[in-house]
């Protein structure tokens, strides 16, 4: 049988071998010499001295059993001294860490203006601001992500997000059909649900935005992303939450733990090759499944090369009338 969790000990309860090393001691009249416990037993013996179920008799030569009971009543006396002084610490914490929460407050900030939105520059800036509003996040973090993730973003992401859904708060993200593509953005998304977050796929294009708490919300403000709008009035993050609402609930649910990466890419150039055939653009086809153009070419080379098509309006042409496709 295996043992138990080592956290069981400092509950003050032997695992399964100690249990019985102890069972085995009271068969023998709660007294058994030293000599007799053998190298297969010490990590047990050592176990119940530790918790005072088993006191070493040096003069007797044996090891002789304590009642439970009694060990019981300390341990949990002990316990409980403990997590008084827990408590104590914990009423004592925000008084002990008010100058620095002072000092924290006192950072000179953007104005928070309701009628007006605060624009930050940078990415280095934006990112630090944007931390520091989910840091805070108390309910609900809504982000809607288009395009491809870059590792480095998912693993400040992973840190930053989980500990946002552990201490209670709801997420949920929206991301385009590309970063079914990707390994680490697919193990990330299996982990955050895995803890209660919602991450699903949306097949068309949508604006990158952020929602702290239905009262902040983020959105570029450049089209490289090196400048962002803060947005506080009440009426504009109620716009950005009904429009989130809505692409959320025409998205697809993803279960990410089961993601085919491999089938995931080829389905990808089936996405492309449908909407050539709707007659979509090359960059409107990227713009819509969240892909650079290089990928998107790359795609419609090989469609070609399957189709035998010269042009981008052969093979459109040649798609709409294939029954495979």
């Amino acid at each position: 049988m295996a043992a138990e969790p080592m956290a069981d000990r400092g509950a003050g309860l032997p695992d399964e071998a100690g249990r019985e090393l102890y069972l085995a001691v009271l068969a023998q009249g709660g007294r058994v010499p030293l000599s007799a416990v053998g190298p297969a037993d010490h990590e047990a013996v050592d176990q119940l001295v530790a918790l005072g179920l088993l006191i070493p008799n040096l003069i007797d030569g044996a090891y002789v059993a304590v009642s439970p009971r009694a060990v019981g009543e300390r341990i949990g006396s002990e316990m409980r001294s403990a997590a008084a002084d827990l408590l104590s610490r914990a009423e004592r914490l925000p008084t002990a860490l008010d100058p620095l929460t002072r000092a924290y407050d006192a950072l000179p900030r953007h104005s928070d203006d309701p009628q007006r939105a605060t624009y930050v520059d940078g990415r280095d800036r934006i990112r630090h601001r944007i931390a520091e509003l989910v840091s805070e996040c108390k309910q609900e973090l809504l982000t809607a992500q288009p395009g491809p993730r870059q590792p480095a973003t998912i693993t400040l992401a992973r840190f930053q997000d989980l500990a946002l859904v552990q201490r209670g708060a709801r997420m949920r993200t929206l991301y385009q059909p590309s970063v079914l593509g990707e390994p680490w953005t697919i193990g990330y998304a299996a982990e955050l649900t895995g803890e209660g977050a919602g991450l699903r796929i949306l097949d068309e294009s949508f604006e990158r935005m952020l929602i702290i708490d239905r009262s902040v919300a983020v959105v570029p403000a450049a089209d490289d992303y090196s400048r962002a709008a803060f947005i506080s009035d009440p009426a504009a993050v109620a716009f950005l939450v009904k429009i989130f609402e809505r692409d959320w609930v025409r998205a697809d649910v993803v279960q990410w733990a089961e993601v085919d990466v491999p089938g995931v890419s080829a389905s990808v150039g089936n996405r492309v090759g449908r909407l050539l055939a709707q007659g979509l653009t090359q960059r409107a086809v990227a713009t819509r499944l969240g892909l650079s153009e290089r990928t998107v070419a790359a795609h419609i080379s090989r469609l070609r090369d399957r189709y035998g098509a010269q042009t981008l309006f052969q093979l459109g042409w040649l798609m709409r009338g294939s029954r495979h496709d």
